[in-house]
């Protein structure tokens, strides 16, 4: 079977206007009925009972391993849509070749960051198997668009969240950790003694 589906099957076909034949693989889910209320209207090759994925392909493998291809590159292509939208990856802010390399190495430097903040965040005992991606548009709302007063009083300067603010104590947390970064020779200390496996 194809990696979690019901069925599986392929065939060779060449669509009108495409030069040659290729391979089509096609994996069918069956899904719990939903009650009457719930139904949604139907979408193209979609039933109430079932979901399909179905993969064009030059790919000679057995239909396991192309599933497994297609799945990993499929977490690149959401990757790749977050930078194209969140960070902005796909504006071309000038005509010159040299300002928008400099505007690449930006969008890629804040999309990097908010990787660094994810880890940054994780549990002790947290695995990369359990780690979850928070987009560029979820930290942005979570730690940037906040509402803050800016203090300054007897010689020292601060910051003050709103007691509403609903992740003060996360953010907190973060804060210490970045505080707790010490130098360690030519390097930095680790904020979290456990390794991530």
């Amino acid at each position: 079977m194809g990696g979690d589906a019901d069925a599986q099957c392929e065939f060779t076909y060449q669509p009108d206007g495409w030069e040659k034949a290729f391979r089509f693989v096609a994996l069918r889910y069956e899904q719990p009925p939903k009650p009457a209320d719930e139904v949604e209207q139907y979408q193209l090759f979609a039933t109430g009972q079932y979901t399909y994925r179905v993969f064009v392909t030059d790919m000679p493998e057995p239909i396991h391993l192309v599933v497994a291809f297609y799945n990993g590159r499929a977490g690149a292509e959401n990757l790749i849509k977050e930078a194209n939208n969140d960070a902005g990856l796909a504006a071309h802010p000038s005509g010159r070749w040299d300002m928008n390399r400099n505007f690449f190495q930006m969008v890629m430097l804040a999309y990097n960051l908010n990787c660094w903040l994810m880890l940054f965040n994780r549990e002790e005992q947290d695995e990369v198997a359990t780690l979850r991606h928070t987009t560029l548009a979820t930290a942005r709302l979570r730690f940037l668009f906040v509402a803050a007063k800016i203090w300054s009083h007897a010689g020292r300067t601060g910051v003050s969240y709103s007691d509403q603010y609903a992740e003060k104590g996360l953010f907190g947390r973060l804060m210490d950790r970045l505080r707790g970064i010490t130098p360690r020779g030519l390097s930095f200390a680790p904020v979290l003694v456990g390794v991530l496996t």
